[in-house]
Parts: C-alpha cells; sequence; structure tokens
C-alpha cells in the first residue's frame, strides 16, 4: 500500500526529542543515557502507524519500547498519535517521562544501532512478504535479519513474529529452526487459540485482516 506523503513530516520527525536522531552513538548505552534506568528493552521492527507498541509501553511503564520504522511519513503519524494520546491522558511528553523512543532507519543496521545482547525482545508484526524467490533475503525473517537479531539480543532473548501471511509464516517456519533458533510456541490461528491470544495487543493491520475473517499466524523463537 502506497503511502501519501505528509508535508512537513521530515522536518517533524527530526525535530522530535523522541526520535533518535543517531542511534548509532547509543551502541551499548540505551538503558543509562536514552531512558536513564536499566529496564528491559524490546524492539518493534517495522512498527507502522504504532497502535502496537504505544499500548504495549503504556501498559508496561516498566519496560523500555524501541519502535523502528523507515518510512518517514509512517513515523510521523505514530509520533502524531502517540504525542496525541499522551496529551489527551494528561501526560508528559518530555523524553524523560516517557518509556518509548523511535529509530528512522532500514533494519539492517541494527547492529550498528544495538550492542551484543542489549535487546530483551523483538516484534516483527505483519512484516512484508516479499513474496518473489529472488528477494527472500528482504524477508525480516530470512536468515540475513535472524543473524542481525543474533547480534543484539541477550542470551535468552526472544522474537515474536505474527503475520496473516500464510507463505511467509510456512518459509519462516522452515527458516528459523535452520538457522540455529527454536520454535517454543506456534499458532495458525492467534484469535482461536485461548493460551497464545491471552494478553494479545493487536495492530492496525492485524485488526483489519481478522476483520476480514482471515486467520493470524504468530509463533515465538528463542535460540537453542
Amino acid at each position: 500500500m502506497r503511502i501519501r506523503h505528509v508535508k512537513g513530516s521530515e522536518e517533524a520527525v527530526a525535530a522530535s526529542p523522541l526520535v533518535i536522531q543517531k542511534p548509532e552513538e547509543f551502541k551499548g548505552k540505551w538503558k543509562k543515557e536514552v531512558f536513564n534506568n536499566e529496564n528491559e528493552i524490546f524492539l518493534e521492527v517495522g512498527m507502522g502507524m504504532g497502535t502496537f507498541i504505544r499500548t504495549h509501553a503504556e501498559n508496561e511503564p516498566g519496560i523500555n519500547y524501541i519502535g523502528f520504522e523507515i518510512n518517514t511519513t509512517v513515523l510521523f503519524k505514530a509520533l502524531t498519535r502517540y504525542e496525541k494520546e499522551r496529551v489527551e491522558k494528561e501526560k508528559s511528553t518530555a523524553p524523560e517521562d516517557c518509556n518509548l523512543r523511535f529509530i528512522r532507519s532500514d533494519a539492517r543496521h541494527l547492529e550498528e544501532y544495538f550492542a551484543k545482547g542489549e535487546v530483551d525482545k523483538i516484534y516483527l508484526n505483519f512484516s512484508d512478504p516479499w513474496p518473489k524467490d529472488k528477494n527472500a533475503n528482504k524477508r525480516l525473517t530470512s536468515p540475513v535479519f535472524l543473524k542481525l537479531y543474533d547480534s543484539i539480543l541477550k542470551k535468552d532473548g526472544v522474537i515474536e513474529f505474527k503475520t496473516d501471511n500464510r507463505g511467509l509464516f510456512d518459509y519462516s517456519v522452515e527458516t528459523i529452526p535452520a538457522e540455529g533458533w527454536e520454535i517454543t510456541q506456534i499458532t495458525y490461528d492467534l484469535h482461536n487459540d485461548e493460551s497464545m491470544n491471552q494478553g494479545n495487543i493487536m495492530t492496525e493491520y492485524e485488526a483489519k485482516f481478522s476483520a476480514k475473517g482471515n486467520p493470524i499466524y504468530k509463533l515465538i523463537a528463542r535460540r537453542k
């Protein structure tokens, strides 16, 4: 789906204190220098409009959340919604009062931004399926990206992956174990799986797809 450019989005994203402009400067120092605490770091790669990560950050103030998004207009909209929600709830939008930060960049740079073992959990939600074989390495569950996650996740860190695309899910179910990861939980119908759906927060795409009757697939994986 093509996103219509929002005039002024680049300037707004560049000016926001919640968007980390030079994430490479905080490699290995996110907890102390960005969040000023020792809480766990949960990262969503490709956060879209941000409903998922904003809700998590609101519900779990004791965890540091980072939303990763490459599209400036999409990030601008997510940032605007987050700030609006904070104001409506009479909460401060000052960085020192927020447990959510944003990065505008390509996920291929993750290793440049985070030190080994610095991230506790990675969320992958409704990623681009890149269905053609020639684009397989662009899939966020490809060996290329799994190696990046391995380099920044702590030893017992996990990946949580959701999609409505059966082809991408089948590919992931095959690829993840082949790369030295263990799938600890899996469902082919998340919303009818009482155990895995407990506490589930839907993304914008998830709400749209499930409303059409599409099953949602989910897996949780950790390194062997």
